[in-house]
């Protein structure tokens, strides 16, 4: 297998972009990522969407897009897992790359998610969960995410206000990201008095959906002799499962998926969770964060409230997440959510991200979850 570099970028900031169509928010940021790397075409278009076919009433995105950027006659594909389907696209980019089957690929996700009604969205994000065991008995995700929570706490003793710096880290680290959805501090009065959306996710346990489109191009190392922009190594990649239905887990307070696959991304890489010096994590709720940390071997079973109230979690502690606002400030546009987390990644290792910028940052994490924890796939980068 090849070493594979990342050398192009680009992202739409995430709002209601009433006057973009899906293609043209794919297009702005396909076009500024090959702008980035310098290369007027590519061989191979990974998309990564989750629900154009109902939001938007388009699907054959590989050829929509492709013909939309001028890459009629290239390769291009759509790619759907859910939440996760933006992070299965890049790994569907980097296996053509490293395998050989390709000198260059472009990895695009884009949600146009403002264009319809929010209960239709809501109905729609349910399809990602098990339609005859949870869909069908009127469970939303926000629900299900909500009994997790509930039983998490029950278990390990912690309460609602506990989670909260998760929030208030994401929402201060948005500030000076000028694609996040929100601009705005959060304060733990604010926090703990929004109003209950499923007991006890709050109004701010949870991230806000918006349209918005990134993308990243990637090339065999070996393929590019020359580079204007550092060179940013994909060090491991790795994608597991488990049960869709989170009654059909063994322990619905342990997410398996993500330990399986931040264990083979770490072995890959070489590294072990000490050696990680930024995580973009999934959190699309409070308890997500938790979760994803845990199992991912930043914090014991149970205990990843506390690394939010000792602040290892921000810009100068052991851990940095949401360094860009993450899901909860940044914005979650479903489909292409786990290419915003790369894009981060990416801006972080080559000092871009300004006074977002981690100290020292040479290996970054993004791991992006499809479902309430059924898909999950982990991304490793470093400076080569």
């Amino acid at each position: 297998m090849r070493n594979v570099i990342v050398i192009g970028i680009g992202a739409t900031p995430i709002n209601e972009h009433w006057q973009l169509s899906l293609r043209e928010l794919a297009g702005e940021a396909g076009l500024a990522a090959m702008h980035d790397a310098g290369l007027s075409t590519v061989e191979s278009i990974y998309v990564g969407n989750m629900m154009s076919g109902s939001a938007n009433h388009q699907q054959h995105l590989g050829s929509y897009i492709g013909d939309w950027l001028g890459l009629k006659f290239n390769e291009a594909v759509r790619i759907e897992a859910a939440c996760s389907s933006s992070a299965a696209a890049f790994r569907s980019a980097l296996i053509a790359v490293a395998s050989g089957q390709v000198d260059s690929a472009m990895a695009i996700g884009v949600e146009k998610m403002t264009d319809s009604p929010g209960s239709e969205i809501t109905a729609e994000l349910a399809t990602a969960a098990d339609a005859d065991w949870e869909g069908d008995h009127g469970v939303s995700f926000v629900a299900l995410n909500a009994l997790v929570m509930q039983r998490y706490m029950h278990e390990y003793g912690w309460k609602h206000e506990h989670f909260a710096n998760f929030s208030i880290n994401a929402h201060q680290n948005a500030l000076h990201n000028p694609l996040a959805r929100f601009h705005s501090a959060l304060t733990f009065e604010k926090y703990e008095n929004a109003s209950m959306v499923a007991d006890p996710i709050q109004l701010f346990d949870a991230s806000p959906m918006g349209d918005g489109a990134a993308a990243i191009l990637i090339a065999a190392e070996d393929a590019v002799l020359t580079t204007s922009k550092d060179r940013i190594r994909v060090l491991g990649s790795a994608a597991a499962t488990d049960s869709i239905a989170v009654h059909g887990r063994k322990d619905p307070l342990w997410l398996s998926a993500a330990e399986k696959s931040a264990k083979q991304a770490y072995a890959q890489a070489g590294v072990t969770p000490q050696d990680i010096d930024l995580f973009e994590y999934h959190d699309a709720f409070t308890i997500m964060a938790s979760l994803s940390l845990e199992a991912s071997g930043f914090a014991e079973r149970g205990q990843a409230p506390r690394l939010a109230l000792d602040g290892a979690i921000l810009p100068g502690g052991r851990i940095p997440v949401a360094t860009r606002g993450g899901l909860k400030a940044r914005g979650h546009p479903v489909g292409a959510t786990g290419m915003y987390q790369i894009f981060e990644v990416i801006q972080q290792l080559r000092r871009e991200a300004g006074q977002n910028q981690i100290e020292n940052a040479n290996i970054g994490m993004a791991q992006n979850i499809g479902g309430s924890g059924s898909n999950i796939i982990t991304h490793i980068f470093g400076r080569a």
